[in-house]
Parts: structure tokens; sequence; C-alpha cells
């Protein structure tokens, strides 16, 4: 792996750390960013080959930061690198195009060979992963799982902006909408999922996991 332009995404400061002391003298590290957001515009301005980033981040989680990367860098591969060993997590990272799941725990043993892996076409799935994930992932054959949910890619920006606390404007201002929009957004979420209140809707998102987890 060594030469390999990697982006790293963590929103805890002692993770990125203990990322980076890994990674010394062994990649060249282009950035190291706290939110997906500021992930994407990483992604957006460097040529980058490999993308460590975690599920659980503030203003974009993993899962849509990862969807959006696949589209303006298809070459770059995705590993995540995070604490959720939940089925769900690992199918859904999958199927927005991860080549890489490790635990954050496994990081210190595993990175290094879970980069070279990547980088040379494979995927690399922890071991530390409870032996059902992989056995329901070999059941999945070809076809993995649909996600759960009946929300666009742009719903759920604004629902995981909407479960952070965040004022219609304020997601507006995140998303480059204006509030009127957020608002039609909102409705549009409560009408499909038979939902009346904003609280409903942030507490439904929670429970069935619409969204990645904060």
């Amino acid at each position: 792996m060594t030469g390999a332009r990697v982006v790293l995404a963590d929103d805890h400061s002692l993770m990125l750390q203990g990322v980076r002391k890994l990674l010394e003298k062994k990649v060249e590290l282009v950035a190291a960013v706290g939110d997906g957001l500021a992930l994407v515009k990483a992604v957006e301005v460097n040529e980058v080959d490999v993308v460590l980033l975690d599920i659980s981040m503030p203003v974009l989680n993993g899962i849509d930061a990862a969807r959006r990367i696949r589209k303006i860098s298809p070459n770059t591969k995705l590993i995540f690198l995070t604490m959720h060993a939940d089925p769900d997590y690992v199918i859904e990272a999958l199927r927005v195009g991860a080549s890489g799941y490790l635990l954050k725990w496994s990081a210190e043993t595993e990175l290094g060979a879970a980069i070279d892996t990547v980088l040379g076409g494979g995927i690399y799935l922890t071991s530390a992963l409870p032996p059902e994930i992989t056995e329901l992932l070999s059941a999945c054959d070809t076809e993995l799982p649909k996600l759960r949910g009946v929300l666009s890619v742009r719903e759920k920006e604004v629902l995981q902006l909407v479960v952070q606390g965040k004022s219609a404007k304020e997601i507006g201002d995140v998303l480059h909408l204006s509030a009127k929009t957020v608002e039609f957004h909102k409705y549009r979420m409560m009408k499909k999922l038979g939902l009346h209140t904003t609280i409903e809707l942030a507490k439904y998102a929670m429970e069935r996991h619409l969204i990645g987890p904060i």
C-alpha cells in the first residue's frame, strides 16, 4: 500500500489520530475530515485511491457519503472503518460500493491488509465480524438484499439532518436548498411512511435504520 493516496473520515479526533499513526510512512494521507460532507468535498478536489470512512458521521452519514463518492470518483476504493457489526450496515456498505469493512478495534491488525486487498481489486471483510454475518452474505449470492425504506437519496439526506435536530433553514444551508424545499421533502417522507409529525419521523428513522446511525 506504500504511496497510496488516502482520505480518512471520522468525527472522533482520537480515532483520526490513531489511524494517522497506523498509516504513517505507508500511504500519502491526502486529507483527514470529521463529517461526511467534508469527505465528499475532499474527494472532489483530490485524486484519491482509498477512502477510509465511518458509518456514523455528522452532516452526512457514511453510507450516503459513499454513494456520492461512487458517482464522482468511481475508481476510488471505499473501506468502512466503524464500530457497527450489524448485518444491515455491512450489506448496505457493500451495496453502495464498499470494497472493505473493518471494525475499529481490528484496525491495528487488519488495516494494512485491507488496503492492499482492495487496491488489488479484492473485497476485504474483517475476521472480527460475527459468523452469522458472513453466512448471511454468502446466502445473498450475487444479489444483495435491497435497502430498507422507500426514501430517495435526497430524502435520506434531509432525514439525517432532521434526526440531528436541525431546522429547515439549517438543513437548507447544508444541502443548498430553500427552507420551503426542505419542508416539502419532510412532507413527502411523512406521507410515504404514514407519519404526521417531525418527531414521529425522526423516531421512525432511528428505530428502522432508514439512515446511518448518529
